[in-house]
């Protein structure tokens, strides 16, 4: 009972009414209420002020208006050597509290989130904005824009090219920005972009005042391999590399030097596009106005290779002066060939004045007309008959280019080539840069023509063969090829002859194959045509057209001969002989004797 009583008290006990520190409930609740109204009403990851209420050389404290101040090391202040108790400050929240119940913030991410406002407004705005140069970089410098590092290509620092960056290291500068890359964070700024439109109205007034013709003063700004940039004041020229000389120039560099002063002629300009090109050499006297009026064609001339191109050399003779040499007038050969096979730059030669033109200022000269014309004494040293080695230089489907000597070539017609052998193209019969013997049979020197001939080294094997396979002959050959309903059959000393296909019918009545060897009977032969045409059929019926009378008791021979001695020669050769080569020309000379000696 005594236990009830006592915790039905304690639960009834009113705590709030005793007053420990001497206020009430109500006074408590108004304390807290205003307590509350001094504090700030403060989000995380925003950016607010706050002012320092002291400072050491390792950390600053900041009170922003929360439960706690903030304490924020003193190297985010290094740009800042003068801060001071009292100033007002940017920071940023990163937790109201950590583990540790205390407020964390950072200055130096406050400065960032600032300064990355800013510098997109003053891209939309097109503010100009002043920054610190910090150092250089590949392509550019690095600035300090409200605390960002923002990079200024080289090509953006002014409109003239920057040869030394860092002549503007530590220096401030006014910029613009011109480009931010949100993803990665990146701003580009740019100087030369605040005087750019200051020099359009500049160049606007220079260009209304320019005149073809008219002379001025430059700087050089810029030397390309294609040319000069000229600075006119506040506008730029084109000098091109064919304007900076009347000679011939490989570099502009040969010319002029950066920085120099000098003056230029206006040869044109465009006021849309704002370009003005310039000339150097039109201020000084053409060379071919001082060329020598003694000069003619024909006489001799000294000069310097100073180009070279497939089709030609150009020499100058004199500063300004050039002549062509075409590769046609370099040798006198006909051979297709590049002017490199005989010039370099920077060879010293001599040639003859081949064409002059002193209205247009051109010239063409000669090489090989300072060397003897090898057609002049043509007849005396190739004269008809005569033999020579030549060497095969190309061919054609009607015969071979042969050359005899340099500048001398001659042609050797297909049918030229060989008594014998049928030559379809040239390239069967002998391969470019051979060697071969060769007969002149006709020299036309007006047109520089020489006809040649190789076959005319030997004897014409077709007055022998005449004999030898006279109609009615008969000899063994071989068949080789079926061909347009006839059969080509491979006779005795490289020969080939046609037999008809009705004449390839056999005595059983089948009809011969290919690689059957079988006799075969003259039945034409044209010696001028080269032609042979032979019959197996007609060898045994001749046989059977000629047989005697029963009981005669004689039997005819299968050839018909007039008996001299001169078929009995033949008959002996065709007998022994297998199958000659076209080059087996004993075994004809040695046949052709005895049969004169037979005749």
């Amino acid at each position: 009972m005594a236990q009830e009583i006592k915790t039905q008290g304690t639960a009834e006990f009113d705590w709030d009414a005793l007053a420990l520190d001497g206020y009430t409930s109500a006074e408590r609740s108004e304390m807290s209420d205003r307590y509350q109204g001094t504090l700030n009403s403060i989000a995380e990851r925003e950016v607010i002020p706050g002012t320092v209420i002291s400072l050491n050389k390792k950390e600053v404290v900041v009170n922003i208006g929360s439960k706690s101040e903030g304490v924020i090391a003193s190297n985010e202040f290094r740009y800042n050597p003068d801060l001071a108790v009292g100033d007002t400050i940017d920071v940023y929240v990163e937790t109201q509290e950590d583990k540790y119940g205390q407020l964390v913030v950072s200055h130096k991410i406050a400065r960032v989130h600032s300064a990355w406002n800013k510098v997109n407004e003053v891209l939309a705005t097109g503010e100009i904005i002043t920054g610190f140069v910090k150092c250089r970089t590949k392509g550019g410098l690095i600035v300090d824009v409200f605390g960002l590092e923002a990079f200024l290509p080289g090509s953006q620092i002014d409109v003239k090219p920057i040869r030394d960056y860092d002549v503007y290291v530590g220096k401030n500068m006014e910029f613009k920005v011109v480009k931010i890359n949100q993803e990665f964070k990146n701003v580009v700024v740019s100087h030369k972009a605040l005087i750019e439109a200051e020099l359009e109205e500049q160049k606007k007034q220079i260009i209304s005042g320019l005149e073809k013709g008219q002379v001025l003063e430059g700087t050089v700004k810029n030397i390309t391999s294609y040319g000069v940039f000229i600075d006119l004041g506040g506008v730029d020229g084109l000098i091109h590399i064919t304007d900076l000389s009347w000679g011939r120039v490989n570099h502009p560099e040969e010319i002029v030097e950066l920085d120099q002063k000098i003056n230029v002629v206006i040869l044109d300009f465009d006021n849309e596009k704002k370009r003005i090109a310039l000339g150097l050499k039109q201020l000084q006297a053409h060379p071919w106005d001082a060329l020598s009026g003694d000069l003619n064609v024909g006489d001799k001339v000294t000069g310097k290779v100073v180009v070279m191109a497939d089709y030609g050399a150009f020499v100058e003779i004199a500063p300004g002066i050039e002549g062509l040499i075409h590769v046609s007038e370099m040798s006198w050969s006909q051979h297709l060939r590049s002017a490199q096979d005989f010039l370099k730059v920077g060879d010293k030669v001599e040639a003859a004045v081949l064409t002059l033109d002193r209205e247009e200022r051109k010239m063409s000269l000669g090489i090989k007309q300072l060397m003897p014309d090898p057609w002049e004494a043509i007849e005396s040293k190739f004269a008809v008959k005569t033999q020579h080695t030549a060497k095969v230089r190309n061919f054609t489907n009607f015969g071979v280019f042969v050359e005899l000597e340099e500048g001398v070539d001659g042609l050797i017609h297909i049918s030229d080539l060989s008594w014998q052998k049928k030559i379809k193209h040239p390239s069967e019969f002998c391969k470019v840069d051979d060697p071969m013997d060769v007969v002149v049979l006709e020299i036309d020197r007006e047109n520089r023509r020489i006809s040649l001939g190789h076959k005319q080294l030997e004897e014409n094997p077709w007055e022998v063969f005449s004999k030898t396979f006279a109609e009615g002959t008969s000899h063994q050959g071989t068949i080789i090829e079926n061909k347009d309903k006839s059969g080509i059959v491979s006779l005795p000393y490289g020969l080939e002859g046609i037999c008809p296909a009705r004449h390839m019918r056999k005595e059983d009545g089948s009809n011969a194959q290919v690689e059957e060897t079988i006799e075969f009977e003259i039945i034409e032969f044209n010696k001028d045509a080269r032609k042979i045409v032979v019959s197996h059929t007609k060898t045994f019926e001749d046989i059977e057209d000629n047989r005697p009378a029963k009981g005669t008791g004689t039997k005819s021979k299968s050839i018909s001969t007039s008996g001299s001695s001169a078929n009995s020669a033949i008959k002996k050769v065709n007998v022994n002989v297998e199958k000659s080569t076209l080059g087996d020309l004993d075994a004809l000379t040695q046949l052709k004797n005895k049969m004169e000696k037979g005749e």
